[in-house]
């Protein structure tokens, strides 16, 4: 009898089945009404630049006008009381919804691309160092001009921004958000902080390579490669690709997952640099400088000085609205020391704190000597305290509107201490995990000199919110 060679053939390893729940179905739904969400976008930019544009040319309000009875303090309000804090904690919570659904600036570069010459975009801007360099450009010069208090300063900063959009979008890229994904200035903030969102969309790598499915490429705005996305950082939440190849879904994660689970050729130095001399350095300063002693200390003994030298240019106020605060119809004027004060303080201690904070991390991951624990990726433990310490210090002129309109304000200590605690606490729990403390030395020292630069962190919010 011949012998027929049989060939052994083991099972297939059963393909993951696609996901599904409310969150999965609310993913879909996103995709299937794209044109609802761009109706979303748009009816925010008429919003937006309403608020914008017709403040700017309104007269002082009197000194018993009140929010819900002028614009120009509603618009005010609106923006720098409610929008920017808010939209950075909802960043924190729930990834970049605010990018791809409502924000304004992403809408119209995208749309201006989609009709614009389409050239490939260019290194220079492809440069990783934009994020940092543009925040840090765009927080200085906004307390310069006053950004918070005025419209007009308000609308040469965000309105500079959105041509500025547009202008790259009309010329870089096709149907995509160049200016979003490489020169926004908050696009550093908001990748850092989506870090701890618990909501995002997952993408599935062995779904994704098993599907047969072939459709039309998703058009991704930010310009992500879809099948290998494992961070929550660059996507823009707009469900585009929710569903795609049944690998796609929106849904619930760790907090913690994006950061502990980021491998170390995947910390970013630029990532790292944003976070600690940028979000933490430079923004605290920008906060605390106006009520800082030291700074009428540093302005009261330079103006001596000068006096003392008959130095008197930079004692003028003769600056033009649009480089230093100019109103005096609203006794708010700054002489050019003001201005070089302002720039001392916010460049000098933000980056002496960001150096501070630096130091502490880089010692820390020395101590450890761990291969798979550097210094930048143990940077990345700070983000939560870092992002609770941006909403504080937006959330300062919510609470200076909401005192101005006699609203009881008891309970905001409570709140500011809770919020601190939970920021500093989820932080001490990242460096904890990052650390793998056990008993041996190395570990424990690493650990202690991480938890240096966050007790300066909180030492510096106790201070400037409680006076300790």
């Amino acid at each position: 009898m011949r012998n027929i060679p049989i060939t052994l053939v083991r099972d297939a390893a059963p393909a993951a089945a696609p996901p599904t729940g409310a969150l999965a179905r609310l993913g879909l739904a996103m995709r299937r009404h794209r044109r609802v969400i761009m109706g979303v976008q748009w009816a925010v930019v008429l919003f937006y630049f309403s608020l914008l544009i017709y403040p700017a040319f309104m007269p002082l309000p009197a000194e018993d006008a009140h929010i819900l009875g002028n614009l120009r303090l509603f618009a005010q309000f609106l923006f720098w009381g409610v929008w920017w804090p808010f939209v950075m904690l909802s960043t924190m919570l729930l990834g970049r919804v605010w990018c791809g659904v409502f924000c304004p600036e992403g809408a119209m570069t995208e749309l201006a691309s989609r009709h614009g010459l389409g050239r490939p975009i260019p290194r220079w801007i492809r440069w990783s160092g934009w994020p940092f360099v543009a925040f840090v450009c765009t927080t200085v010069y906004g307390q310069l001009v006053s950004v918070y208090e005025y419209p007009q300063a308000a609308l040469l900063v965000l309105g500079g921004s959105s041509v500025a959009a547009v202008a790259v979008g009309l010329v870089y890229g096709r149907g995509t958000r160049v200016w979003c994904r490489y020169l926004c200035p908050a696009n550093g903030v908001f990748g850092l902080l989506a870090k701890v969102a618990p909501l995002h969309f997952q993408v599935n790598e062995t779904l994704w390579k098993q599907s047969t499915q072939r459709s039309a490429a998703v058009n991704c705005a930010p310009l992500i490669d879809i099948a290998h996305m494992k961070s929550a950082s660059a996507c823009h939440s707009c469900g585009r690709c929710s569903g795609e190849r049944g690998a796609v879904a929106l849904a619930l994660r760790s907090p913690a997952r994006d950061i502990l689970g980021t491998g170390v050729r995947e910390a970013k130095t630029e990532e790292a640099v944003t976070l600690i001399f940028g979000v933490i350095g430079i923004a605290t300063a920008a906060f605390l400088w106006s009520a800082s002693p030291r700074f009428v200390q540093m302005k009261g003994a330079l103006a001596d000085g000068l006096i003392e030298r008959d130095w008197l240019v930079l004692l003028q106020d003769n600056a033009p609205w649009w480089l230093l605060t100019h109103y005096p119809e609203a006794h708010d004027v700054f002489s050019w020391l003001d201005g070089l004060c302002i720039l001392l303080f916010i460049l000098g201690g933000g980056g002496l704190l960001g150096l501070a904070v630096w130091a502490g991390v880089w010692l820390a991951a020395r101590a450890l000597q761990d291969a798979n624990l550097s210094w930048q990726k143990l940077a990345l433990a700070l983000v939560p305290v870092a992002g609770i310490g941006v909403f504080l210090g937006l959330s300062m002129l919510t609470l200076g509107h909401l005192k101005a309109e006699g609203v009881n304000l008891a309970w905001v200590p409570a709140v500011r201490a809770g919020l601190l605690a939970l920021g500093a606490g989820f932080s001490a729990y990242l460096l904890l995990r990052l650390c793998r403390v056990r008993l041996a030395w190395r570990p424990v020292a690493g650990l202690l000199l991480a938890l240096l630069p966050l007790g300066l962190i909180v030492r510096v919010w106790l201070s400037a919110l409680f006076g300790l």
